[in-house]
């Protein structure tokens, strides 16, 4: 008997109107994830003006999206896309190194895809 591994850790830090949201995916990402996601950013940015978000997704184990999630990523890109600034995706896929590209497309910030988690902490961290 096999198992199916899955997991989703989620931080959201806040520092004025800046806010740092590290995600580590395992598995396949899934709607009910995004019902934890969605509530959680939603309610932190409402909360200031002009926010900027800088996004940390540890996709070193993401086995990819179920067709719903897949969807709800899409609506919450459409929805807070003029506040993400920077998202960093570390991962050892092709495939994600694909998906970060057809993201910047998107994304009013920008999207990098990483090999190396600490590369990728240190993008994502630089504001300039």
């Amino acid at each position: 008997m096999s198992s199916i591994k899955h997991g989703l850790s989620i931080g959201l830090e806040r520092s004025e109107n800046d806010f740092f949201l590290s995600l580590k995916v395992v598995g396949k990402l899934t709607h009910d994830d995004y019902k934890t996601i969605t509530p959680l950013l939603d309610s932190a940015l409402t909360q200031v003006t002009d926010p900027k978000v800088n996004v940390l997704i540890d996709a070193s184990e993401l086995e990819g999206w179920e067709l719903r999630a897949a969807w709800d990523d899409f609506k919450l890109g459409l929805k807070h896309n003029n506040e993400f600034h920077r998202i960093a995706i570390y991962g050892n896929q092709k495939w994600l190194a694909v998906s970060a590209k057809i993201a910047d497309w998107f994304t009013s910030g920008e999207v990098q895809y990483f090999e190396n988690l600490q590369d990728a902490v240190t993008w994502v961290q630089n504001n300039q």
